[in-house]
């Protein structure tokens, strides 16, 4: 080998060498490549609506089976099955020729009654003058007294069946004793009814407005009025608003209110009843429908709401999560969480203002490894990601923006923030 090739070699071994340490990370450029990138999501303070979400199914406000009170065979069904019905509409009609025969007798025997009063009554005045000629008895004239008191009783007894048979004649209409929408007739025309019978010719259904009970536990009952007690959540007033999420996941439209909750806990379940009241114009709502209702319970003010997808659990089970702190270091606190609300929960401990926690790469990470935070946006329907803006957020950047936003804006203004 020459000595002129020799310097060539070894500058040739010291450029591979660079290039080695460059790829193992021991150089500054390494450290810097080897900087694993996480997606962070910035938590503020706010006002959180605690809402119960509960299940529960749909019944008719009103319900009415419709029964006859006169025996007979049905003639006529005098409404569409299916159909809305008003108080007061004919269902049905029983044949009334029986009972319209005995509202005649009735109406007879009431004029034969009717007929003996005036006799009775000459006869009491007529006696009344010729005891005074001592020409009768006392004992006459009371005896007259007395038939004039039994006329005016038959009077009286043959009105009152005269009003029973009417009652009985008008009942041969079967009418609507609300309104609503009434379902399919059990029996067809010639069918025989008796009164009161067991089976029911049709039933009635209120459904405007409808009703939807819902159950809660006697737990998260204990947990709520202890939160506000504790002044931790307020109230949402008297008129509490519900919303209703229907089997196929859609909101229902119009906003229902709370009626009232059981006063008793059920002790087999551990669960009390709530009802809700629902305009149902539209007839969209049916009973016996599954759905779940959105209760607003209370507003918990300066509260953090922290994804879903960043918390996880450690060996003791407590709620963890990373952050990226002002360093640029990744860190893992125990957070203390509540109820959740949607994808998120409501965590009362191990966050403060500014904190950036992070949703997507923490399986890249350990507490005290340098990371590069990107800010993320969630989506609050799914929980997942939905976009992260372009370029990682410096350590020293992210301090200064947490120094803006506690001391407010700095008292020289753009030239400053040029400046900086």
């Amino acid at each position: 080998m020459t000595a002129g090739a020799r310097p060539a070699i070894g500058l040739a071994l010291a450029c591979m060498l660079s290039a080695c340490d460059s790829q193992d990370g021991s150089g500054p450029s390494g450290a810097a490549a080897r900087r694993p990138q996480v997606s962070v999501v910035t938590l503020h303070p706010q006002s959180v609506t605690i809402t119960a979400e509960l299940p529960g199914r749909t019944t008719a406000s009103l319900v009415a089976e419709v029964r006859p009170q006169v025996g007979g065979i049905i003639q006529t069904r005098l409404f569409q099955e299916g159909g809305e019905v008003k108080e007061g509409d004919a269902l049905y009609r029983i044949d009334p020729a029986s009972y319209q025969a005995a509202s005649d007798s009735a109406l007879a025997a009431l004029q034969k009654a009717q007929a003996a009063v005036p006799s009775a009554q000459a006869k009491v005045e007529r006696y009344q003058g010729l005891i005074k000629q001592n020409a009768v008895s006392k004992q006459d004239l009371d005896d007259a007294v007395a038939s004039l008191a039994q006329a005016r009783a038959d009077v009286a007894s043959a009105k009152a069946t005269v009003e029973t048979a009417r009652i009985n004649l008008d009942y041969t209409t079967i009418r609507a004793p609300i309104s609503g929408r009434v379902d399919k007739s059990t029996l067809t025309p010639g069918a025989l009814v008796t009164a009161s019978q067991e089976t029911a010719l049709t039933t009635i259904r209120k459904i405007d407005p409808i009703n939807v009970d819902v159950t809660q536990s006697s737990t998260n009952l204990l947990n709520l009025r202890q939160a506000i007690a504790a002044g931790r959540i307020k109230i949402s007033g008297a008129n509490i608003s519900v919303k209703l999420k229907l089997e196929n996941g859609t909101i229902y439209p119009l906003a229902g209110k709370l009626e009232f909750a059981e006063s008793s806990v059920s002790e087999t379940t551990g669960t009390y009843s709530v009802r809700a009241e629902f305009p149902n114009p539209d007839r969209l709502l049916l009973p016996g429908m599954y759905v779940r209702a959105l209760i607003e319970e209370g507003v918990a003010d300066n509260s953090f709401l922290v994804p879903q997808r960043a918390v996880s659990r450690n060996t003791k089970g407590e709620p963890t999560a990373l952050f990226v702190n002002g360093d640029g270091k990744v860190e893992e606190r125990v957070l203390t969480i509540g109820q959740s609300v949607g994808n998120s929960w409501l965590t009362s401990g191990g966050v403060a203002d500014n904190d950036r926690i992070i949703v997507e790469g923490s399986q890249l990470v350990r507490p005290g490894q340098a990371a590069d935070a990107v800010e993320a946006i969630i989506d609050e329907t799914t929980g997942e990601v939905r976009e992260r803006r372009q370029g990682s957020i410096p350590a020293h950047e992210h301090m200064r923006t947490a120094r803006n936003s506690a001391n407010g804006p700095s008292a020289d203004g753009p030239a400053a923030a040029a400046k900086d």
